[in-house]
Protein backbone atom coordinates (compact mmCIF):
# COMPACT_ATOMS: atom_id res chain seq x y z
CA UNK A 1 0.00 0.00 0.00
CA UNK A 2 1.01 3.05 -0.78
CA UNK A 3 2.05 5.67 1.72
CA UNK A 4 -0.35 8.17 2.96
CA UNK A 5 -1.06 10.75 5.37
CA UNK A 6 -2.56 8.98 8.66
CA UNK A 7 -5.15 11.33 8.42
CA UNK A 8 -6.38 10.13 5.38
CA UNK A 9 -7.23 6.57 7.26
CA UNK A 10 -5.55 4.44 4.24
CA UNK A 11 -4.79 1.77 6.42
CA UNK A 12 -7.42 1.85 9.16
CA UNK A 13 -5.76 4.97 11.43
CA UNK A 14 -9.77 6.27 12.29
CA UNK A 15 -10.27 3.07 13.46
CA UNK A 16 -7.86 2.97 16.45
CA UNK A 17 -8.93 6.78 17.22
CA UNK A 18 -12.44 5.36 17.78
CA UNK A 19 -11.31 2.33 19.60
CA UNK A 20 -9.83 4.64 21.81
CA UNK A 21 -12.65 7.10 22.44
CA UNK A 22 -14.94 4.16 22.89
CA UNK A 23 -12.46 3.06 25.80
CA UNK A 24 -12.38 5.88 27.29
CA UNK A 25 -16.15 6.29 27.35
CA UNK A 26 -16.21 2.92 28.85
CA UNK A 27 -13.85 3.82 31.87
CA UNK A 28 -14.81 7.25 32.02
CA UNK A 29 -17.96 7.57 31.33
CA UNK A 30 -21.15 8.22 33.43
CA UNK A 31 -22.11 4.36 34.49
CA UNK A 32 -25.59 4.98 35.27
CA UNK A 33 -28.90 7.16 34.91
CA UNK A 34 -29.48 9.70 37.53
CA UNK A 35 -32.52 8.78 38.77
CA UNK A 36 -32.36 4.82 38.06
CA UNK A 37 -32.13 2.70 40.52
CA UNK A 38 -29.03 0.90 41.74
CA UNK A 39 -28.89 -2.74 41.20
CA UNK A 40 -30.04 -4.71 44.22
CA UNK A 41 -28.52 -7.09 45.99
CA UNK A 42 -27.70 -9.94 45.94
CA UNK A 43 -27.72 -9.36 41.92
CA UNK A 44 -25.38 -6.35 42.52
CA UNK A 45 -22.71 -8.70 44.59
CA UNK A 46 -22.85 -11.52 41.88
CA UNK A 47 -22.46 -9.15 38.65
CA UNK A 48 -19.44 -7.74 40.18
CA UNK A 49 -18.10 -11.31 40.76
CA UNK A 50 -18.83 -12.16 37.57
CA UNK A 51 -17.49 -8.93 36.28
CA UNK A 52 -14.17 -9.34 38.08
CA UNK A 53 -13.80 -12.84 36.37
CA UNK A 54 -15.06 -11.53 32.59
CA UNK A 55 -11.95 -8.85 33.39
CA UNK A 56 -9.60 -11.53 34.38
CA UNK A 57 -10.57 -13.69 31.73
CA UNK A 58 -10.28 -11.10 29.05
CA UNK A 59 -7.16 -9.49 30.10
CA UNK A 60 -5.61 -13.00 29.95
CA UNK A 61 -7.10 -13.48 26.53
CA UNK A 62 -6.38 -10.18 25.30
CA UNK A 63 -2.71 -10.69 26.37
CA UNK A 64 -2.38 -14.67 24.87
CA UNK A 65 -3.64 -12.58 21.31
CA UNK A 66 -0.78 -9.92 21.65
CA UNK A 67 1.76 -12.25 22.85
CA UNK A 68 0.39 -14.96 19.80
CA UNK A 69 0.77 -12.25 17.13
CA UNK A 70 4.71 -11.95 17.83
CA UNK A 71 6.52 -8.74 16.90
CA UNK A 72 6.54 -8.74 13.31
CA UNK A 73 2.37 -9.11 13.30
CA UNK A 74 1.88 -6.76 15.60
CA UNK A 75 0.32 -3.15 14.79
CA UNK A 76 -1.87 -0.76 16.33
CA UNK A 77 -3.37 -0.39 12.73
CA UNK A 78 -6.09 -3.09 11.25
CA UNK A 79 -4.14 -3.05 7.89
CA UNK A 80 -2.01 -6.10 7.96
CA UNK A 81 2.51 -5.34 8.05
CA UNK A 82 4.00 -5.95 5.53
CA UNK A 83 6.12 -8.78 7.03
CA UNK A 84 3.17 -10.27 8.68
CA UNK A 85 2.66 -13.80 8.32
CA UNK A 86 -0.76 -15.53 9.41
CA UNK A 87 -1.02 -17.12 12.94
CA UNK A 88 -4.22 -19.70 13.78
CA UNK A 89 -2.32 -21.03 16.24
CA UNK A 90 -2.28 -20.57 20.38
CA UNK A 91 -5.42 -18.73 21.20
CA UNK A 92 -5.90 -18.06 17.54
CA UNK A 93 -7.35 -21.17 17.24
CA UNK A 94 -9.84 -20.25 19.69
CA UNK A 95 -10.99 -17.12 18.35
CA UNK A 96 -9.96 -15.22 15.21
CA UNK A 97 -9.74 -11.80 16.87
CA UNK A 98 -8.43 -13.06 20.71
CA UNK A 99 -7.54 -9.22 21.49
CA UNK A 100 -10.91 -7.76 20.52
CA UNK A 101 -12.42 -10.61 22.12
CA UNK A 102 -10.54 -10.06 25.24
CA UNK A 103 -10.96 -6.54 25.77
CA UNK A 104 -15.07 -6.99 24.36
CA UNK A 105 -15.05 -9.72 27.68
CA UNK A 106 -12.98 -6.92 29.87
CA UNK A 107 -15.11 -4.18 29.04
CA UNK A 108 -18.28 -6.10 29.72
CA UNK A 109 -16.86 -7.58 33.01
CA UNK A 110 -16.27 -3.97 34.37
CA UNK A 111 -19.95 -2.88 33.22
CA UNK A 112 -20.67 -5.67 35.25
CA UNK A 113 -18.48 -4.76 38.40
CA UNK A 114 -19.34 -1.23 38.54
CA UNK A 115 -22.91 -2.40 38.19
CA UNK A 116 -23.34 0.27 35.34
CA UNK A 117 -26.15 0.19 32.86
CA UNK A 118 -24.87 2.98 30.88
CA UNK A 119 -21.08 0.83 31.13
CA UNK A 120 -23.25 -1.89 30.08
CA UNK A 121 -24.20 -0.10 26.90
CA UNK A 122 -20.63 1.43 26.11
CA UNK A 123 -19.58 -2.70 25.89
CA UNK A 124 -22.29 -3.23 23.59
CA UNK A 125 -20.81 -0.62 21.31
CA UNK A 126 -17.65 -1.38 21.79
CA UNK A 127 -18.18 -5.27 20.63
CA UNK A 128 -20.63 -3.74 17.80
CA UNK A 129 -17.81 -1.62 16.80
CA UNK A 130 -14.99 -4.36 16.93
CA UNK A 131 -16.97 -6.10 14.84
CA UNK A 132 -17.40 -3.61 12.26
CA UNK A 133 -13.34 -3.07 12.21
CA UNK A 134 -12.83 -6.53 11.80
CA UNK A 135 -14.60 -6.63 8.69
CA UNK A 136 -12.57 -4.64 7.36
CA UNK A 137 -9.51 -6.06 8.81
CA UNK A 138 -10.67 -9.67 7.45
CA UNK A 139 -10.91 -7.99 4.06
CA UNK A 140 -7.47 -6.91 4.13
CA UNK A 141 -5.96 -10.42 6.12
CA UNK A 142 -7.74 -12.34 2.72
CA UNK A 143 -6.50 -9.99 -0.08
CA UNK A 144 -3.14 -10.50 1.64
CA UNK A 145 -3.59 -14.71 2.68
CA UNK A 146 -4.88 -16.85 0.03
CA UNK A 147 -5.69 -18.95 3.22
CA UNK A 148 -7.76 -16.96 5.45
CA UNK A 149 -11.11 -17.88 3.70
CA UNK A 150 -10.65 -21.65 5.25
CA UNK A 151 -9.52 -20.26 8.68
CA UNK A 152 -12.44 -18.06 8.45
CA UNK A 153 -14.74 -20.89 7.89
CA UNK A 154 -12.81 -23.22 10.86
CA UNK A 155 -12.52 -20.33 13.42
CA UNK A 156 -15.55 -18.10 14.74
CA UNK A 157 -14.85 -14.12 15.01
CA UNK A 158 -15.18 -13.14 18.60
CA UNK A 159 -17.37 -15.26 20.63
CA UNK A 160 -15.43 -18.46 20.83
CA UNK A 161 -17.46 -21.51 19.62
CA UNK A 162 -20.80 -18.32 19.79
CA UNK A 163 -20.31 -15.67 16.94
Amino acid sequence: MPETPWWKGARGEWYVVAQVFLFALVVFGPSTVPGLPAWREPYAALASAVGLALMLAGGALAAAGLLGLGRANLTALPYPRDESTLVVSGPYRLVRNPIYSGLIFGALGYALWVNGWLTLGYALLLFIFFDVKSRKEELWLAEKFSDYAAYQQRVKKLIPWVY
